[in-house]
């Protein structure tokens, strides 16, 4: 089965977690996306941040490491991979906990999505939300909070 490499980003701000209601897989998800060709994941998930819900976002947990030898740019670490299935192929993705800059104004990509919300810890809960979104999700709010 095909296998491609995707980003997530759990983006947050003061109202909670930004989750989008995806329009093809009629899912509560993080925003994100695929990598193109050529494409870092860093720049990949900037872009779809820009193009699903129009915010300027910060990623979190990037390098300290100096640009020095070879090194032409230190990228954030995700704070988790996985694989998973989207039906008709799967996607190895890489799951970024970011924050929103409060320097554009939310507006989705109806072509894309349904709507969104902030969520809250507790909302995770609701039965809307899926189980590896929740889990995930949980995760994020953690290292979210130990670094504000």
């Amino acid at each position: 089965m095909k296998t491609d490499l995707v980003v997530a980003g759990y983006i947050f701000r003061e109202d909670g977690l930004l989750l989008v209601h995806h329009r093809k897989l009629n899912l509560w998800l993080p925003v994100g996306g695929h990598i193109e060709e050529d494409e870092i994941p860093d720049d990949a998930l900037i872009r779809e941040a820009k193009e699903e819900v129009r915010l300027d976002i910060e990623i979190l947990n990037q390098s300290s490491i100096s640009l020095e030898g070879n090194v032409k740019r230190n990228l954030a670490t995700p704070f988790y991979v996985n694989v998973h299935s989207v039906g008709d192929h799967n996607h190895c993705c890489f799951f970024y906990v970011c924050k929103d800059k409060g320097t554009s104004t939310l507006s989705i990509n109806y072509d894309e999505l349904r709507g969104y919300g902030w969520f809250s810890r507790e909302d995770l809960q609701k039965s809307i939300i899926p189980i590896d979104v929740k889990n995930i999700g949980l995760m994020a709010f953690d290292i979210y909070n130990k670094t504000n």
